[in-house]
């Protein structure tokens, strides 16, 4: 801001004087506070009748202006908190999705400081951080700058539970042997919910030098937002996989299913692809429950359950349809590769081992049926019949094999029959 033009020794050169000293005032707002100045001693020049001392009345009106302007400041400031306070609970509670919680944070984040960088979320459980979110400010998202190291900042917040200001990275014994393209300066927020840390929120800028204490209160109201918005998001995700996962095996249940058939038909429509159902029985798991009761049944389930699910593809969907019987659903697989993938499954069984009470065996084997989307059916539940049904008329005429399900618009019977190469 340039100097005024006025006569040095004026009352307007001493306000200007008073202003430009004045370190707690914005340069951008300092003319126009000059200006009002301007207006009132123009005001109380033309009405002022007695010989007041000119640098005391300067002084008056300056100080007086100086001290509206700082109260109108701060009650802006307050109302600007406020309304982030409210857009933040607004964002933060729409959603219960974890993933949604977690963007909607760094998103907020990154809209309460002046030159910020990036915002991270590390969720912390057991000791152990886990990479949640991110925001970058070229817009790039949930991409981790770096893994948080034991002693680095985000460890550091996890553990002490107290928000860490780090003002130049460059120069800071926390990054010392940093990337030296990790400049600026950052600070560490512990989540926390209830004494408990829930996560570190990590909130880093461009530039070097202390947060402004509008900034760091905004950041901390964030943060409380947001443990309390992760807890509960975490709390339904939990709740959510307890209600799709069944008790005895761990594995997902029919309520999971029937969610995942959904989504694989809405899939397979809109990309016009195929995909497989495929219906297996335990055969021989009837004997243990009359032989070992169901405790041991449920042990066994458990185990062979849990070992075929081990031997699927990431992309594979394996759940417990009920009693003694599983379901499989394989994105983008046609007939071919539902045939190879379950006459693997049915092999299986002769690598399994299982120790019965008594050093008694009973030998299992799976029969199984195979639906193919949208050769056999043109809805997911249709699907999940034409496979139940193809199960049906395998175990009917020849267990420890599988059926393929006829044509949507064909009967089922006669099924093809397929024997394994053990029956050969």
């Amino acid at each position: 801001m340039n100097k005024p033009t006025q006569k040095p020794g004026s009352t307007f050169a001493r306000a200007w004087e008073i202003i430009s000293q004045d370190a707690s005032i914005p340069p951008e707002e300092k003319k126009s506070i000059l200006k009002l100045i301007q207006v009132l001693l123009e005001s109380r020049e033309r009405s002022r009748a007695s010989g007041a001392n000119g640098d005391d009345e300067t002084m008056s009106i300056t100080q007086e202006v100086i001290s509206k302007h700082s109260l109108m400041t701060t009650v802006k400031h307050q109302a600007n908190e406020l309304d982030a306070l409210k857009r933040i609970s607004l964002n933060l509670t729409s959603s219960l999705d974890f993933q949604t919680v977690l963007d909607a944070v760094v998103t907020e984040a990154m809209g309460l400081v002046k030159n910020a960088n990036s915002a991270h979320i590390f969720l912390y459980e057991h000791g152990m951080l886990d990479f949640g979110a991110s925001l970058h400010s070229d817009g790039t998202r949930n991409k981790a700058f770096s893994t948080p190291r034991p002693g680095g900042l985000t460890y550091l917040v996890a553990k002490n539970g107290k928000q860490i200001l780090v003002e130049d990275m460059q120069a800071h014994p926390l990054y010392k042997g940093s990337p030296t393209n990790w400049r600026g300066s950052i600070i560490g927020i512990p989540l926390k919910f209830k004494d408990e840390i829930v996560g570190v929120m990590n909130l880093s800028r461009t530039v070097t030098g202390h947060f402004s204490r509008s900034e760091i209160r905004l950041i901390g109201l964030l943060a409380d937002q947001a443990a309390v918005a992760i807890y509960n998001a975490s709390l339904y995700k939990r709740i959510t996989q307890m209600a799709n996962t069944d008790s005895v095996t761990g594995l997902p249940n029919r309520r999971a299913l029937d969610e995942r058939l959904q989504e694989e038909w809405i899939y397979a429509s809109r990309m016009g692809l195929e995909f497989a159902v495929v219906m297996m029985d335990l055969d021989g798991f009837k004997a243990v429950n009359d032989n070992f009761g169901h405790n041991v049944g449920d042990e066994l389930l458990y185990s062979l359950f849990n070992f075929l699910a081990q031997k699927m593809r990431s992309s594979d969907f394996l759940a417990r349809y009920g009693g003694d019987e599983l379901t499989l659903v394989m994105r983008n697989t046609g007939i071919d590769a539902a045939q190879a993938v379950t006459e693997k499954v049915i092999e299986l069984m002769n690598e399994y081992r299982f120790i019965y009470p008594e050093e008694r065996n009973i030998k299992l084997g799976i029969t199984a049926g195979i639906a193919i989307y949208p050769s056999h059916a043109q809805t997911p539940s249709d699907l999940l019949r034409a496979a139940d049904a193809a199960l049906y008329h395998a175990k009917k005429y020849h267990r420890g094999k599988y059926a393929i399900a006829k044509g949507a618009t064909g009967s089922l019977s006669p099924l093809k029959l397929k024997k394994t190469e053990h029956e050969e």
